[in-house]
């Protein structure tokens, strides 16, 4: 360890949470289109996203869809007051397609 340490192989280490144990135990997987191309508006947009809990996840992705985002929510109910209610209304944000996990196969986190 000590080695891959030095080597700058290993740049850190963290804590696994049990999100399900928290309370967040429905992830769906999120694409944003956006309607914009002013910068300004894609960096309020992008801090303003960051900015929140329930995302886990977010990317800027070079095609369609524009961003990608991974969120954990306690349920149906849950995601849909964060939907509606943070994302929705977002200037620039043009469509969110959501699709909520199914089962994980693989992760790597």
């Amino acid at each position: 360890m000590k080695r891959l340490e030095e080597a700058g192989i290993t740049t850190g280490y963290r804590a696994t949470i049990n999100h399900e144990v928290l309370g967040g135990g429905l992830e769906v997987i999120i694409s944003i289109e956006v309607s914009v191309s002013d910068l300004k508006t894609l960096e309020e947009l992008e801090n303003t996203i960051a900015a929140y809990d329930e995302v886990i996840e977010f990317r800027r992705l070079f095609a369609t869809p524009d961003y990608h985002l991974r969120v954990l929510v306690a349920d149906y109910a849950a995601y849909e007051a964060f939907q509606t209610g943070k994302i929705i209304g977002i200037p620039g944000v043009a469509r969110v397609i959501s699709q909520p996990t199914m089962k994980k196969i693989k992760v790597l986190d």
